[in-house]
């Protein structure tokens, strides 16, 4: 009876014991990124983790680096923290107007001024084609940088910070841009999300859902076969492009973050070094992981 009373617990807690793994090293893969990162024209920083098996590898993975568009995850999690309260409806009604108009990514800065449109929207826009007139509308929204910063001092996230419009944080900004973060804790960040762990399970399922269905996939997704469900967010400026995923492989998820700076290659150009940097790593990730998936990519962006 003790031995069966033994197996139903297991069999209970193996759900919890995919992500409760003790985390250790994996040296062989920490070299092979070394490796990839050693020739950058620039700084780089890889931290990934295989969430059943616990292993990670960490190569300048406490770095700070620019988030560039990255940050609008923390910002996510800003707007559903002020939804579980109350304080906003994901259904709420909003009017755009012609002053709220950001440049760069994103479809909202062509709306016609007075356009009705709802929190949603916003949300939806952010995430999936990393609008940049609604991610400011959803910073403040959400409280505000302060606000979006102590949440995620809530969930141990000591670097990752939101820098712009963000009183106090004048100097990062002058330094990181927008936003802050590691390796390690943006995937931690993305990771707690898949595991139903920020704001509450029902928030964290609809956070993933959104970062699942991202418009830019020519970097680290587009070495993932398409049948396998990636979340991901790219960050893109002058002096920095990285990316963030978590792959829902076949053998156990991994979560991985990309970031680099410094970059000499600063070309907005399909085979620009940190692009090529990220798809390799990715590419290199799907193999390690799935080593029998027998699956190759069959379009290159770099020949069209």
């Amino acid at each position: 009876m003790k031995k069966v009373i033994s197996l139903l617990f297991s069999i209970l807690l193996f759900p919890y014991a995919l992500f409760s793994q003790e985390r250790k090293p994996d040296r062989k893969l920490e070299k092979a990124l070394a490796a990839m990162v050693a020739d950058f024209k620039g700084t780089a920083g890889v931290y990934v983790l295989h969430v059943r098996s616990g292993r990670f590898a960490a190569v300048n993975a406490d770095t700070i680096f620019p988030t560039a568009s990255i940050v609008k995850v923390p910002l996510l999690a800003g707007v559903f923290d002020k939804i579980e309260k109350g304080e906003l409806q994901w259904h709420q009604p909003l009017v755009y107007r012609d002053s709220a108009k950001y440049g760069g990514s994103g479809l909202m800065q062509f709306f016609k001024d007075s356009s009705e449109t709802e929190l949603s929207v916003l949300v939806a826009l952010m995430m999936a084609y990393s609008d940049n007139t609604t991610s400011l509308w959803n910073q403040a929204l959400a409280g505000g940088g302060a606000r979006v910063n102590e949440l995620l001092a809530q969930y141990g996230l000591k670097d990752t910070r939101v820098n712009s419009r963000t009183p106090g944080r004048e100097g990062n900004r002058a330094v990181f841009g927008w936003g802050q973060t590691t390796p390690r804790e943006m995937s931690t960040l993305l990771l707690k999300i898949r595991q139903g762990e920020v704001i509450s399970k029902g928030a964290s399922e609809k956070m993933y859902r959104l970062m699942t269905k991202g418009y830019y996939d020519e970097q680290a997704v587009s070495e993932v076969p398409p049948y396998v469900q990636v979340a991901a967010k790219t960050g893109s400026v002058n002096e920095s492009r990285s990316e963030l995923a978590l792959v829902n492989a076949p053998h156990g998820d991994y979560v991985f973050y990309v970031g680099t700076k410094n970059i000499k290659d600063q070309r907005w150009e399909a085979d620009n070094e940190a692009v090529q940097l990220i798809r390799k790593i990715s590419a290199y990730l799907w193999a390690y992981y799935e080593p029998k998936s027998g699956w190759k990519p069959t379009w290159d962006v770099l020949k069209k």
